[in-house]
């Protein structure tokens, strides 16, 4: 059994409230690479960190990252 694939949309609703990936940074407590790796996909973020993004972007942690079922 595979591991399903996890896709995020943190870059769209960033960009939809105009918050910069720096400020999203600062306020979460990370630096601006490790949101640019994650809005990427590359990175995968802690439960707590998927919760500080998901409060600081005013939405549901699973209205922001999605288990795609393969």
């Amino acid at each position: 059994m595979t591991d399903p694939k996890c896709t995020n949309r943190v870059r769209d609703v960033r960009n939809e409230l105009g918050i910069t990936q720096g400020t999203l940074a600062e306020r979460v407590g990370v630096s601006r690479q490790s949101i640019n790796y994650i809005e990427q996909g590359t990175y995968s973020p802690s439960v707590t960190l998927a919760l500080r993004i998901a409060k600081v972007l005013g939405e549901r942690v699973d209205n922001i990252f999605i288990l795609e079922d393969e």
